[in-house]
């Protein structure tokens, strides 16, 4: 399953992140996972204010 996280930064951007867990995951886990991937990047520091963060999950695509 793939989880999207999108993190506001102090330069008022918002960066979005991909984290590989299950869909039964603790959105806590996601968050970090996503804040910490940022944190390792160029990017100005995020937020590490949990609700500040969008989370929302990509579905599968279908095969055919």
């Amino acid at each position: 399953m793939c989880w999207m996280v999108a993190l506001l930064a102090v330069d008022g951007r918002q960066y979005v992140y991909r984290v590989y867990a299950p869909a039964d995951a603790l959105r806590g886990d996601v968050f970090w996972a996503a804040f910490h991937c940022h944190d390792e990047g160029p990017h100005p520091r995020a937020s590490d204010r949990f609700d500040s963060a969008e989370f929302w999950q990509l579905l599968p695509a279908a095969r055919t």
